[in-house]
């Protein structure tokens, strides 16, 4: 891709240049990246050509650098809107990055190995994956450990990064606007559920917009909600009440909350999966309550990117990803009770509003 940041605007604007430069810096680096990475797997452990994938035409190519630049573009507007506080925009881990990307480098050759060998269930020996559901115990996107270690914790935040060229924040504060509509008293103490909160990062997200609400985060691995608590826990404010357990069988009372979110978890979900977490989300909300999801784009959505979305499903192991993109979520939401009131896409992801009557 090439910056479209034109340089007229940094007189005129030379904060939110500032923002696009940072946002298109983090957009080469990690192009090169795949690129560099690509090279030297394809000389450490060649793929066949039935496991490659399709490039994208030139067309498909030029509408994925308009889409991020939209994406980009949108995220700055919300900010200046006052949707989360602009600081969000330049709020970058550099310590995290400057750790632990030379491990992501040194485990990729791991990575690779176990993608070539198609082992799907590889764990540490330590690792006790009796207690967990049978779709949930693989090495998704050939990651070393799956979900549950702590070093799968720390690399994740990385990993995703440099899968979505830097975008993955500006992806997920796309749920802030329409959480934000919804949710009109600032002044009101909203409870507020993170689905599958990981290592906490939409939970960071959502206490920069929401200061005086109370957060709750759960998620199936305990591994990533350590590495949650640590990084929620920088920050004085009041930490989130974090639990582990199943989305399938939500740890809380029915009604309970006025919101709740779920970012990129359901296209990881077997359909059976995928229908009960949806059902649960409507339990624990309150009549009137609004539940956002943030996933990846459809096939209906971007008929240009097919390949590359077939493609991903071969890459990084992601074993019902191609049912997902294929899969009607309003037609769930629906037949379960919520009225689905807003629905959009922002560069790779998709966005559902839907508020149970």
């Amino acid at each position: 891709m090439q910056s479209a940041i034109n340089p007229a605007s940094i007189a005129e604007n030379p904060l939110k240049a500032a923002y696009q430069t940072l946002q298109w810096g983090k957009n080469i680096f990690a192009l090169a990246h795949r690129q560099t990475s690509g090279r030297l797997r394809q000389f450490l452990f060649p793929l066949k050509d039935s496991e490659k994938s399709v490039p994208l035409s030139s067309q498909a190519l030029d509408d994925l650098q308009q889409r991020f630049q939209a994406l980009l573009e949108q995220d700055w507007q919300d900010g200046q809107a006052g949707f989360y506080p602009v600081e969000l925009l330049f709020d970058n881990p550099w310590d995290e990055f400057f750790r632990y990307y030379p491990v992501v480098c040194l485990d990729s050759p791991k990575v690779w190995q176990r993608a070539q060998a198609k082992r799907y269930q590889d764990f540490a020996a330590n690792i006790d994956t009796s207690e967990y559901p049978k779709y949930y115990v693989q090495n998704f996107h050939n990651q070393t450990d799956g979900y549950l270690s702590e070093t799968s914790a720390n690399l994740y935040d990385l990993q995703v990064e440099l899968l979505f060229g830097g975008a993955a924040d500006p992806m997920r504060r796309r749920i802030l606007p329409l959480l934000k509509k919804a949710l009109v008293n600032p002044s009101e103490s909203y409870k507020i559920l993170d689905v599958a909160c990981g290592t906490g990062s939409t939970l960071r997200l959502l206490r920069a917009a929401f200061p005086k609400a109370k957060l709750y985060g759960m998620d199936l691995s305990p591994a990533y909600l350590r590495k949650a608590d640590r990084l929620l826990s920088q920050r004085l404010d009041d930490l989130p009440q974090l639990l582990q357990a199943n989305a399938e069988a939500l740890p809380y009372q029915d009604n309970y909350f006025q919101a709740a979110s779920n970012v990129f978890l359901l296209h990881e979900l077997p359909a059976i999966a995928r229908q009960r977490v949806l059902e649960e989300c409507y339990r624990v909300l309150q009549p009137g309550g609004t539940l956002v999801i943030c996933d990846s784009i459809q096939v209906s959505d971007a008929p240009d990117l097919a390949p590359m979305m077939e493609g991903f499903t071969k890459a990084f192991h992601e074993p019902y990803y191609n049912h997902y993109i294929q899969d009607s979520l309003i037609d769930r939401l629906e037949q379960i009770g919520f009225r689905v009131t807003a629905c959009e896409t922002h560069y790779l992801s998709k966005y559902f509003t839907a508020q149970k009557l």
